[in-house]
């Protein structure tokens, strides 16, 4: 079964509001086994309201509306919705009775706009509210020709949760055959998107119960596997024997197949390794530290360093030598290795990463452009070095480029 999840109010097509009442809903129907085939946000427009109800009845099995039930003019949820099935609206005077015993006990005098709440759809089950006036409302129809669960649901959060799961969860778990939905993420680091998808479309196309959804980030592809069964241990079984095989043909690439964060998955290496961490960045301007520091506990293995933004600081912080500035230029090889070794020593840590680049907009030449960035890394040994040229505009390429320091720390460390 699938289901669309309906948000009524033009107040959440502003900046200033968000629909956040599906992600409820979402979470609670994958319980079910229940896929949301799609997700709406309308505005108070008894039209385009209609509109809106009319194609989600007729794609999905379960149409959920949220809001648009209470007492003012711009509530239409319940005369658009009859309006896209055909059918009337009747007034419950139980409802209206009920309405006005709870004004009363709070000794105050109800309106008459609030007996539209009363309004109930032909053949709808009345959904008690117990926190609100605006009762919910359920019905089991058909649909040109096709068996259909519709559900109206007040807006206010507090509202919505308690009455889907004393009125709600009861009756769909009744209605739908037993399923049971299983998630795994696998993120990489560093392989671009197209490159990800030609190597590993072949096998996820031969697993056709689990979605795949490929995400992009700045250097970063997740892949979103979900796997519907009758069995939470049938979902999870076919999820896992794909997740397996994508790791066997991404390799290394993988750095976390549970969801983890690439600094997360950096700490835990560093802990693995009894090993400490010091940072010297450039144009990332304490990027990777702050992403580091983010993760809980990271005071176990990281030591700190230095932001080093001018070339006087790169000298006194970073102790560059201005001799080497002045022939290889801030943003060069020697300058990134230098700016490694010399913050490991400085702050006694077994790795250091030093961070060089051009973030732009401006400060790019022909031979150094915007977007170059030059990352190294070294426990001591041998360092790890590369140079990169990232898209974008100024936040972007610092974000490359700290995922490209913590992917290097993260392979050395392997």
């Amino acid at each position: 079964m699938i289901a669309e999840i309906i948000a009524v109010g033009s107040e959440m097509l502003t900046p200033s509001r968000q629909d956040t009442n599906s992600l409820f809903l979402t979470s609670r129907l994958n319980e079910l086994g229940i896929s949301v085939a799609f997700k709406t946000i309308v505005g108070d427009n008894r039209e385009h309201l209609t509109s809106v109800a009319r194609t989600a009845i007729g794609r999905a099995d379960i149409s959920i509306f949220m809001g648009g039930l209470g007492p003012t003019e711009d509530d239409l949820t319940r005369e658009s919705v009859a309006a896209a099935l055909g059918v009337e609206l009747k007034r419950d005077h139980e409802i209206v009775t009920a309405m006005y015993k709870r004004f009363a006990e709070r000794r105050l005098q109800m309106p008459d706009n609030n007996a539209q709440q009363a309004d109930v759809l032909r053949g709808a089950v009345v959904l008690p509210n117990s926190r609100g006036t605006a009762p919910g409302q359920w019905l089991e129809t058909e649909f040109e020709g096709k068996p259909r669960v519709l559900v109206l649901l007040p807006g206010p959060p507090h509202e919505l949760q308690a009455l889907w799961e004393k009125q709600c969860l009861p009756r769909l778990r009744a209605l739908t055959p037993p399923a049971a939905i299983a998630t795994r993420v696998l993120k990489t680091a560093m392989l671009p998107e197209s490159a990800a998808d030609a190597r590993t479309a072949p096998i996820y196309k031969k697993h056709p119960g689990v979605e795949t959804t490929v995400l992009a980030g700045q250097g970063q592809v997740e892949f979103h596997l979900r796997g519907t069964a009758p069995t939470q241990e049938e979902a999870q079984a076919a999820v896992d024997r794909l997740a397996g095989e994508l790791e066997d043909e991404l390799g290394d690439a993988v750095f976390s197949s549970t969801g983890e964060s690439l600094e997360e998955i950096v700490g835990y290496y560093l802990q693995m390794r009894n090993a400490k961490l010091a940072v010297a960045e450039s144009c990332t301007g304490g990027l990777i530290a702050e992403r580091i520091t983010s993760v809980p506990g990271s005071s176990r293995y990281f030591l700190g360093g230095a932001v080093v933004y001018s070339n006087d600081l790169k000298t006194l912080f970073a102790d560059i030598p201005p001799l080497m500035l002045e022939a290889h230029g801030a943003v060069s090889k020697e300058v990134a290795i230098a700016l490694a070794e010399n913050i490991r020593e400085i702050c006694n840590a077994d790795i250091g990463v030093g961070v060089t680049g051009v973030a732009g907009p401006g400060g790019g030449t022909e031979e150094k452009p915007v977007g170059l960035v030059w990352v190294a890394v070294t426990d001591g040994q041998k360092p790890e070095v590369v140079q990169r040229r990232f898209p974008g505009d100024r936040e972007r390429v610092r974000r490359w480029a700290s995922q490209q320091a913590l992917d290097l720390v993260r392979r050395m460390l392997m």
